[in-house]
């Protein structure tokens, strides 16, 4: 029975022969050997269910024994050949009906009955013991599997990007979803896309969700865009948790002598003390190889429980879901004794604990990760680690189901993983490494993964190739750039675009002069792309007012910038099969000869790399580093950090740090007012000119249309 079992699981074996009679000596259960084979696997036809269906007439339902079957088949004479696909087989699509473009993305989303998840997981070659269920709709991937497909050799890697975006965004989670759709649904190679998890702020503030658009999207929307398995509230848990040890430490440091805080960090138990395991790791750090508590000197007993740390010099915020602008005064409660210090919030998805999760590659990697976190710097100069704090172990247990990727769907039945969700103006905004990594097993040689990098070129995809390329050790094979008639209009001097209120007529009337004058951010965007050797297909995100003429003009200029091909794109009314062409484009690119590579040597000093970004990514003249800035250069390259990527925390809104400025701005020095170390991430984040860490809400955000019908359970408002 067991090795039925195993030969039900593995995806390299499609059928199963019981040879009958079992055993002439031994008794042995015939029929339940027989039913313990998968239905889909049983060449005969004897389980009771193919049986059974087969009696009834299903034929469409059911492995037909061969000799009937093919007797059938010459008797129809229909020349069908095998639809079999390599590996897992990802064949089975959801139709797709279109109905009229004036349906909500709710609507469109529960218009289609997902397909359940634990048959999506099969069909893509995932074992049953490997997939953990949340529902119907949704389930966390082990991080076995790629060990077990560790052999099997990896699919074409594909990253949607775009130009410099209009506030109302230009389709990339769209384009994403489409272009995987008709990489599936309609060319049938095995495509997967892999996304970020959206953040509830933005859900609930004004952007929206993020789960794609249309008839392109992640569904259940409800279920993609609020909690999905609870991975953001688990960063959230644990990056309190590391703020909660830092003010716990700091107050116990100031109100207990040495010997004090030794006996509570090391208690008696039974009559002695032992070190954790933690506890010995910050021996070792302190160059103290002792593992007896009883033998450490009164100068070592200081240095050992006195992280000394400065105030001033703390760079871990609490984390908080919404959009809110915050900051507190800590430490106010008589039982504190006095000990104040001014705290502030950040946006859960900038915490380094989520870009740890995204670019992680193992747990033993994040665990790692999460101990090298450095949250202040001691009076004396040094940095102080969540490892020094004791926590790193606590953070690991916490976010132990959070580093299993999430497997969701499209509307026409393909795959996605969802899985971590940094922003990308902020922190360098990408989903995880090590979703990238299981699709590209799961889909073989021939197939395609489609991720998302966040924003425009300048920001999502250059932090792509130079931080998320960098730790996968993956090499992309295409850039797809999405462009609208809308944002190109805008950068080539069209009135102001705001959230919430109508477009000019600008944008809803064709105007050719003043689309061409705004491609130059598409070409500079092109160009940008074209530094890293990979090939750039321009998608143009086309909309129902936009124009044939418009819609070409950006394709040729497109071309004519050196874009390997430039089409247009009707996803998000039609489908996949709106992103048909795209799709075809993407194949071709995909064969070219590739030459990727790094834009800079993370070995050159901070100053420079971070000039090199500016001179050759936004077209700035130089940089200019202001007294706060300059002084993280000097003690970063002191602890050691120097030598880390960057990842530039700027607007999104423009190539410069001046978001009104559109186009391609020139003639302007980029101001750097900080820099922060986010070491076990692995980068170090330059605050551009007034970038702010954490968004605000607006005057009536979202929620205000958001609610829940307790009649039905449906969720009402989400868009």
């Amino acid at each position: 029975m067991h090795r039925v079992m195993e030969v039900n699981e593995d995806s390299k074996i499609h059928g199963l022969i019981v040879q009958l009679p079992l055993d002439s000596v031994h008794t042995i259960n015939t029929e339940r050997i027989i039913n313990s084979v998968a239905p889909e696997k049983d060449v005969d036809g004897l389980t009771s269910i193919n049986a059974g269906k087969l009696a009834r007439g299903d034929l469409g339902d059911c492995f037909i024994p061969c000799t009937p079957n093919g007797c059938m088949e010459l008797i129809k004479q229909t020349g069908e050949t095998n639809t079999s696909r390599f590996q897992s087989g990802f064949c089975h699509c959801n139709s797709l009906f279109v109905h009229f473009s004036s349906c909500s993305d709710v609507t469109i989303s529960r218009s289609c009955v997902p397909k359940p998840i634990e048959c999506l997981a099969k069909e893509v070659g995932l074992f049953s013991d490997e997939v953990e269920l949340y529902g119907r709709t949704k389930a966390k991937v082990q991080l076995k599997t790629i060990d077990r497909l560790q052999a099997q050799p990896d699919g074409k890697y594909v990253v949607v990007t775009g130009i410099t975006p209009t506030p109302l965004g230009e389709g990339k989670s769209t384009t994403t979803i489409g272009l995987v759709q008709a990489l599936g649904a309609h060319l049938k190679l095995n495509a997967f896309a892999c996304v970020r998890q959206p953040s509830q702020g933005p859900t609930f503030g004004i952007k929206g969700g993020a789960a794609g658009g249309g008839y392109s999207q992640v569904i259940p929307m409800e279920e993609f865009n609020l909690h999905l398995t609870g991975d953001i509230h688990a960063i959230t848990a644990a990056n309190n948790l590391v703020a909660a040890a830092i003010d716990a430490r700091m107050f116990h440091e100031a109100t207990q002598s040495d010997k004090a805080l030794f006996n509570r960090l090391v208690p008696l138990t039974e009559g002695q003390r032992k070190f954790s395991p933690v506890q010995i790791s910050r021996l070792e750090k302190l160059g103290i190889k002792k593992t007896d508590p009883s033998m450490l000197t009164e100068e070592e007993i200081t240095r050992f429980v006195r992280l000394d740390i400065d105030p001033e010099s703390i760079t871990w915020q609490r984390g908080v879901i919404e959009c809110v602008l915050l900051k507190i005064t800590i430490g106010q409660s008589p039982t504190e004794k006095g000990f104040t210090r001014t705290a502030q919030f950040d946006i859960t998805v900038a915490s380094e604990i989520m870009a740890v999760l995204a670019l992680t590659t193992s747990l033993a990697d994040m665990k790692e990760r999460l101990a090298k976190m450095v949250v202040a710097t001691s009076r004396s100069g040094q940095p102080v680690t969540t490892e020094d704090l004791g926590v790193c172990g606590a953070l690991t247990v916490l976010m132990r189901d959070a580093i299993k990727p999430n497997l969701m769907q499209t509307l026409e039945g393909n795959p996605v993983f969802v899985h971590a969700g940094p922003f990308a103006n902020i922190a360098h905004g990408n989903s995880s490494i090590l979703a990238d990594k299981i699709a590209l097993k799961l889909v073989g040689p021939q197939g395609f993964v489609v991720t998302e990098a966040g924003f425009g070129a300048d920001i999502g995809m250059e932090k792509f190739f130079n931080i998320k390329c960098r730790n996968s050790g993956l090499k992309p094979h295409v850039v797809v750039l999405v462009a609208t008639v809308r944002a190109l209009k805008m950068h080539g001097g069209g009135p102001t675009v705001t959230a919430g209120t109508p477009l000019a007529k600008e944008y809803i009337e064709e105007n050719l002069v003043l689309l061409e004058a705004g491609c130059s951010n598409m070409r500079k965007q092109v160009e940008n792309a074209q530094l890293f050797g990979v090939p750039v297909v321009v998608a143009v995100n086309a909309f129902k007012t936009d124009t044939k003429a418009e819609l070409d003009l950006i394709c040729k200029l497109a071309k004519e910038a050196g874009a390997f091909d430039a089409v247009h794109c009707s996803h998000w009314a039609d489908g996949g099969a709106g992103a048909a062409d795209l799709a075809r484009a993407v194949q071709k690119a995909a064969d070219l000869p590739n030459s990727f590579k790094f834009l800079y040597d993370v070995e050159l000093p901070i100053v420079d790399k971070i000039r090199i970004i500016a001179q050759k990514i936004y077209g700035a003249d130089d940089i200019e580093l202001l007294p706060e800035a300059q002084h993280k250069v000097e003690l970063y390259s002191k602890q050691g950090f120097a030598s880390l990527p960057i990842c530039m925390a700027k607007t999104h809104l423009s190539l410069s740090h001046d978001a009104e400025k559109k186009g391609v701005p020139t003639g302007f020095v980029l101001p750097i007012r900080d820099i922060r170390a986010s070491v076990g991430a692995g980068f170090l984040y330059p605050l551009v000119g007034t970038m702010p860490t954490i968004p605000g809400l607006p005057t009536r955000p979202c929620f205000y249309d958001i609610d829940l019908d307790t009649e039905s359970g449906e969720v009402h408002g989400l868009f």
